[in-house]
C-alpha cells in the first residue's frame, strides 16, 4: 500500500519537475557564473558530477544499510525513519532566515533574477516557501509536498499539520540558476518571551530540546528552523537595521536551532543605505554585536555582511543595473558585500557534498557516544540484577536445603514444613527489598547525574585531556538518552552488539576519510598540490 502511494505521488508530481543532485551539477552556468564577474573563478566546478553522485549514493547506503537501523532499534539521537529519517532534498538549497522586514524576500527576488516573492515592510507571508528551478511556474501545496517520496520534505511531517498547511512549494522558470533551491521563511518576531533563551537552550531543562518547545505558531517553530538548517547547504541569517536582534524569537533561533552550523551561516545586516548619519549605523552595528555576543560563547563574532540592494529589488522587482541611492561614499562597499553574499549562496551545489559527508560525520559520531554509553549502562545493570537476583535464589536453595536435611535426618514433618515456609517467606521479603533496590538503581543510573557518571567512566582519558568535541557530542545527545531511557527502561532498548560498536569506528577511521578524499578539489603531497582528476 506504501509503495502504491508513493508510486501515485511520483505520477502526480510536477511535469518535468524530476530534482536530482546530478542534474544541477550538469545544467548551464547562471548569469553569476558567467562573463567577467570577479567570483567567476571561486565558484569553478572542484569535483566531477559523477564523483559527486557516487559520494552521495554512498553516503545514503551507509546511513540505509546501518546507521538508520542501529539508531533505531536502540533509541538512538538521529530521526526515526519513521519521521523521514537522514533523507536529503534532491536539490541543494538556500535557507533564509531574517525579521519580517529584513529583506529576505527581496533578496531571493534578486538573486534569481524574478518578482516571485511578496516583499513589503508588514508580514506578507507565514508560510515556508520552497523556491524550485522547472520548465514552467506552478505552485503545490504543503501536504502534497510533504507527501512527495523523492523531493525529501516528508520529515516536516513530524511536525503537524499546521505546518504542514503552512508549507509551499514554488516551482518557476526562467530563474538565473537552475542549480539550487531556496527556501524562505516566516518572518520572526523580536517580542519578549515568556521563557529565557538560555533556560530553553539547556538541553537537560524540562523547556529544552523537542519537550516543552515554544508552539505559539501552532507547530514547534524552532525544531522546524533547525530541521531545515540541518539539511541546508548555506544558511542565510538577515537583521534589519531598525529591528538588529534585540530580544526573542530571533536571538532563540540563534541560540537553539542554528548551533552548531558556523560553517554553513552567514550573518547579514541588509538596508544598510537607510542610514543618513554614520552614528546612526554605528548604533545599529553595535546593539547588532552586543545582542549576538550574549547568545555565542565566543570572544571573537562572526562577520557581518552589511549590504544594501537595488532600489527596485527592495520594492519587490529584481534584476542587477537598477538605479540605486548614492547616500554615501560607502555605498560601494555595501554593494561589494552583496556580491559576496550571491557569490557564497552560488556555491550552494557545490558544497551540497562536503555538508553531506560532514552530517554522516556528525550522526556516527552522535551514535557512538550514544550506543557506548547505553552499552555500559545495560551492562552494568544486568550485573545487578543478577546479584540481586542471585541473593534470592540462594535465600530459596537455602530452605529448601534445610527443609530437605530435616526429613533426611528423621526431624517431624512439621519442622520440615516450617523450615520451608521460613525459606519461602524470607525469600518473598529479600524479594521485595531487591526490586525496590533495582528500581532505585535504575532511577540512579538514567537520572542526569547517573549518564554523566557513565559518560565520564567511558571517555576518562577524553575528558582529561579536554575533548571538547566528544563534551559537545555528549551535551546534545544527553538530553534525549534521558527521556528514552526513562520512557523505556534500560531493559527495553535493545542491546548494543560488540560487532556494531566496531563497525561505527570503522566508519570513523575508514570510510569517511575514503569519502572526504573522493571530494578533495586538490591532491597534497610533500611535492605540493594539484588538482584532482
Amino acid at each position: 500500500m506504501l509503495q502504491a502511494v508513493r508510486a501515485l505521488r511520483r505520477g502526480a508530481a510536477p511535469a518535468g519537475a524530476r530534482w536530482s543532485f546530478e542534474r544541477c551539477a550538469l545544467v548551464g552556468a547562471s548569469p553569476w557564473e558567467t562573463g567577467g564577474s570577479r567570483h567567476q573563478r571561486r565558484r569553478q566546478s572542484t569535483v566531477d558530477s559523477k564523483v559527486q553522485a557516487e559520494i552521495m549514493e554512498k553516503c545514503d547506503d551507509l546511513h540505509a544499510s546501518f546507521i538508520q537501523p542501529l539508531n533505531d532499534k536502540t533509541a538512538g539521537p538521529l530521526e526515526k525513519l519513521q519521521t523521514g529519517g537522514y533523507q536529503s532534498t534532491k536539490m541543494p538549497f538556500v535557507f533564509v532566515l531574517g525579521n519580517h522586514s529584513s529583506g529576505k524576500s527581496s533578496f531571493i527576488n534578486y538573486v534569481l533574477g524574478r518578482n516571485i516573492q511578496t516583499a513589503g515592510v508588514a508580514p506578507t507571508d507565514d508560510s515556508f516557501t520552497i523556491i524550485a528551478p522547472g520548465p514552467s511556474d506552478l505552485d503545490q501545496d504543503g501536504p502534497a509536498l510533504v507527501g512527495d517520496p523523492d523531493m525529501g520534505f516528508s520529515g516536516l511531517r513530524q511536525f503537524g499539520p499546521t505546518l504542514t498547511h503552512h508549507t509551499e512549494l514554488k516551482v518557476r522558470s526562467g530563474t538565473s540558476t537552475n542549480s539550487f533551491m531556496m527556501v524562505d521563511s516566516p518572518g520572526m518576531i523580536d517580542s519578549p518571551m515568556s521563557r529565557s533563551i538560555y533556560e530553553r537552550s539547556d538541553p537537560d531543562s524540562p523547556a529544552g530540546r523537542g519537550k516543552g518547545a515554544d508552539t505559539s505558531r501552532g507547530y514547534d517553530f524552532e525544531g522546524v528552523v533547525r530541521w531545515f538548517a540541518e539539511r541546508a547547504d548555506v544558511i542565510l541569517l538577515f537583521f534589519d537595521p531598525d529591528k538588529p536582534g534585540t530580544t526573542g524569537e530571533t536571538l532563540s533561533i540563534l541560540t537553539n536551532s542554528l548551533a552548531g552550523k558556523d560553517h554553513k551561516l552567514y550573518v547579514v545586516l541588509n538596508k544598510a543605505d537607510q542610514f543618513k548619519k554614520i552614528h546612526d549605523f554605528a548604533r545599529a552595528y553595535g546593539s547588532l554585536c552586543w545582542n549576538l555576543s550574549k547568545v555565542i560563547p565566543r570572544k571573537d563574532l562572526p562577520r557581518i555582511y552589511t549590504m544594501c540592494l537595488p532600489v527596485k529589488s527592495r520594492d519587490g522587482g529584481a534584476g542587477e543595473g537598477e538605479v540605486e541611492l548614492s547616500l554615501s561614499s560607502g555605498l560601494h562597499d555595501l554593494e561589494a558585500t552583496r556580491d559576496d553574499v550571491a557569490a557564497e549562496v552560488m556555491k550552494a551545489p557545490k558544497r551540497r557534498i562536503d555538508n553531506v559527508i560532514t552530517r554522516l560525520t556528525d550522526s556516527v559520531h552522535l551514535l557512538q557516544v550514544h550506543t557506548t554509553v547505553l552499552d555500559a549502562l545495560q551492562k552494568d545493570y544486568r550485573n545487578a540484577k543478577l546479584i540481586r537476583h542471585g541473593t534470592t535464589f540462594a535465600a530459596l536453595a537455602a530452605g529448601g536445603g534445610l527443609s530437605g536435611g530435616s526429613v533426611f535426618l528423621g526431624a517431624p514433618i512439621e519442622m520440615a514444613v516450617g523450615a520451608a515456609g521460613m525459606a519461602l517467606a524470607s525469600a518473598g521479603g529479600l524479594q521485595f527489598y531487591n526490586s525496590k533496590a533495582l528500581k532505585a538503581k535504575h532511577e540512579e543510573m538514567i537520572s542526569v547525574e547517573g549518564l554523566n557518571h557513565y559518560f565520564g567512566k567511558m571517555y576518562t582519558r577524553e575528558v582529561s585531556e579536554g575533548d571538547e568535541s566528544i563534551t559537545a557530542s555528549w551535551q546534545r545527545i544527553r538530553h534525549g538518552l534521558h527521556l528514552s531511557l526513562a520512557s523505556l527502561g534500560i531493559d527495553g532498548v535493545s542491546r548494543v552488539k560488540a560487532s556494531e560498536q566496531r563497525e561505527l569506528q570503522k566508519i570513523l577511521d575508514t570510510e569517511i576519510p575514503s569519502l572526504r578524499r573522493q571530494a578533495a578539489p586538490v591532491q597534497f603531497s610533500f611535492f605540493g598540490t594539484k588538482a584532482r582528476k
